[in-house]
């Protein structure tokens, strides 16, 4: 029997959430659904879907590994598209003094917010970066990711941002999960650079971004375009400079205030505009005539209190939305699929199938990578995860709990709770 084939039969559903690009609008409700369906994967690449007996009649069971999942549903592996899972040192201190209605700018005056999270990247080693990023991916794949974004962004500097990436690289090879690299240098202004963002900027643009580029360390740039950080020409010059590289881009956009980053994202064509919690009208109609992937990032507004996105709005005006953790120390400490499903259609207005697609094939595309994964389509990954309950809508209804069971990383079984704990 040959690594990387593996049968999944019998399956009470198959999701598909079959595609290779983003859905927009009306298309998030559309799941394509197989009942007592059954999943072929040869060398960690589907060959095909359909119902249980016609692929029984069609492929030799003795040459795979067999999995019987009956009363059980099969999804895509979900994506995480944004996270910032290389870090070190915490901030339970700073979020108890939120707990206590302390506000930002007091949290920063204490030595709180991304600085804090600097300090503590620069003093660990790049051996001990990789066994704290091994450890939580170890537990996004128990939650279902077989796919995750990482951002720098923790150094400000030339060796803590190279370090970062060179950790996720590390990552990458050792891991069984993929994962994704963004560089995100300009997430916040150093103490040195008070007063002098565009000397920050030119920094980025002659010393660290070229060297990024030339190592091959991330695909992605990004930057955290908001009031007092970045302004939308600081942020535009800095991406257009990565995109001359042949980098792509991405946004943190309109969290706080109302700036014009989605607008930016639009113009610049960014294959994602994040967080968007102000985005304007104007600004969800750029990205949608664009196709620039709505990230949006349900945890981060629960964690710190703050109004959703409002992706019911922007669903119905034809974004495609996709749903990620945006895992970090500070803001949103949480790397929880079942807590985005729950924030996304109890608070934002989503149904399950948007909630689903915005984790899968939309999750997918917000990495550029939806024809390879995010749905269960001939030709892509084999990047199955199987849940415990005979339906998807299970999901959400087993309110911030995993339903997660197995998981299949490229035809290989890389997660099996059953192995964990006794299952009856």
């Amino acid at each position: 029997m040959k690594k990387g084939n593996i049968l999944i039969k019998n399956a009470s559903e198959i999701v598909t959430c079959s595609g290779f690009k983003a859905k927009v609008g009306k298309e998030m409700n559309e799941l394509g659904i197989i009942k007592d369906g059954s999943v072929v994967i040869e060398d960690g690449i589907i060959k095909a879907i359909d119902e249980t007996d016609k692929i029984l009649k069609e492929f030799d069971e003795e040459e795979f590994e067999i999995v019987d999942a009956s009363n059980k549903t099969i999804l895509p592996g979900f994506v995480d598209s944004h996270t910032h899972l290389v870090f070190g040192g915490y901030r339970a201190e700073e979020y108890n003094w939120r707990l206590s209605g302390m506000e930002y700018m007091e949290i920063m005056k204490r030595g709180g917010g991304i600085i804090n999270s600097v300090k503590g990247t620069k003093e660990a080693s790049k051996d001990e970066l990789v066994k704290l990023g091994r450890k939580r991916l170890d537990s996004m794949m128990s939650f279902g990711v077989t796919t995750v974004e990482g951002k720098s962004g923790y150094g400000l500097d030339y060796e803590t941002e190279i370090k970062q990436l060179e950790v996720m690289q590390q990552l990458d090879k050792d891991h069984p999960l993929d994962i994704v690299k963004t560089f995100l240098g300009a997430h916040a202004v150093p103490k040195e650079y008070k007063g002098r963002e565009d000397e920050f900027i030119d920094f980025i643009i002659e010393k660290v971004l070229p060297e990024v580029k030339k190592r091959n360390l991330a695909e992605f740039c990004d930057i955290f375009c908001e009031k007092n950080v970045f302004s939308v020409e600081q942020s535009r010059r800095l991406l257009l400079k990565a995109k001359e590289m042949g980098m792509k881009l991405k946004i943190h956009a309109d969290e706080i205030v109302q700036l014009g980053g989605a607008e930016l994202a639009a113009e610049l064509r960014a294959i994602s505009a994040d967080h968007l919690l102000q985005a304007s009208d104007k600004g969800v109609k750029d990205l949608a005539d664009k196709g620039v992937v709505a990230t949006l990032l349900p945890g981060t507004a629960f964690s710190l209190k703050e109004e959703y996105a409002r992706a019911r709005y922007m669903i119905d005006n034809g974004c495609a939305v996709a749903l990620a953790t945006d895992f970090n120390p500070g803001s949103c400490f949480t790397e929880s699929i079942p807590l985005i499903i729950a924030l996304a259609t109890l608070h934002m207005n989503m149904t399950t199938e948007e909630t689903i697609t915005a984790l899968t094939i939309n999750g997918a595309a917000a990495l550029d990578r939806a024809d390879e994964i995010g749905s269960i389509d001939i030709g892509k990954k084999g990047d199955i995860v199987i849940h415990e309950f005979p339906s998807y809508k299970f999901i959400p209804y087993h309110i911030g709990v995993s339903t997660v069971e197995k998981v299949v990383k490229d035809g290989i079984m890389i997660y099996d709770k059953c192995k964990m704990f006794e299952c009856l």
